[in-house]
């Protein structure tokens, strides 16, 4: 048996904790309440800001309470188009107008969205980093709604989910390349220590189950079963294939008339 490997020394936390200390706050919507499920709230955006460790810009915006003398200031994910002094409305009665938050039920079908909540009131889920965003595919019924996902794929959940109207600001940040590996050091240490990453191969026959060897090689298959113990699990898990994806994906399915 060999060292602890990498994989399993991250599993327990340590050195290896996300860098929270000078992040700005949770970005979530505002909670639900009566006013936003009959009417709407209307809010005036404070201030854009830069979260550290996030590529979305944040916006301060801030609301009136409802019952006391006071304001709120909430901190939302920034959809692209959003500018200092506009006013937010947040309800199932606000207009479609980008920032503005509304449930998915008086989206009309093909509407970009951001920000969205998975299960009623949990406050944003969904297509939340910069660049991305979803998009109302068709609503079941009134009950239901079928969304596209930022990875392609399609979701089914409840049409009074909310969502901020449009994408996140911030898209195309990866075009422009770190050229240095001083900038990827100051990038991911505002995230977590996961940079410089060295593979498995460059190691010690101790510290990695790739290591060892006259030339860098694997010298078995690199696909591992999904119950290998810890420190055995490294490389492709439970592969149902390797290689590149080569061809055209065949549609199996059949027209009425076929069958």
């Amino acid at each position: 048996m060999g060292r602890v490997i990498r994989a399993q020394r991250k599993g327990a936390g340590g050195i290896f904790k996300s860098h929270v200390t000078k992040r700005k706050g949770r970005a979530m919507l505002r909670t639900l309440d009566y006013a936003e499920k009959c009417g709407f709230v209307r809010g005036i955006v404070k201030e854009i800001i830069h979260d550290p460790g996030r590529g979305a810009p944040l916006v301060k915006v801030q609301f009136r309470h409802l019952y006391k003398f006071k304001k709120i200031t909430s901190l939302f994910i920034a959809a692209e188009g959003m500018y200092t002094g506009q006013f937010i409305y947040c309800g199932k009665k606000a207009k479609l107008m980008i920032g503005n938050v509304l449930p998915l039920c008086s989206l009309p079908e093909g509407t970009v969205c951001c920000n969205v909540e998975e299960q009623r009131g949990d406050r944003g889920k969904l297509a939340r980093t910069s660049g991305n965003y979803v998009t109302i595919v068709n609503h079941i019924n009134d009950s239901k709604t079928r969304i596209r996902l930022p990875s392609g794929s399609k979701k089914i959940v409840s049409s009074h989910c909310r969502a901020i109207i449009g994408l996140v600001a911030g898209g195309n940040r990866n075009d422009k390349p770190l050229l240095k590996a001083g900038r990827a050091f100051y990038k991911f240490k505002s995230k977590r220590n996961c940079w410089p990453i060295v593979r498995g191969v460059a190691m010690n026959p101790v510290d990695h189950p790739h290591g060892g060897g006259n030339h860098q090689h694997i010298g078995h298959s690199s696909t591992v079963r999904r119950d290998a113990p810890p420190g055995r699990k490294v490389g492709l898990i439970a592969a149902r294939r390797t290689g590149r994806l080569r061809g055209v994906k065949k549609n199996l399915t059949k027209s009425n008339n076929e069958i």
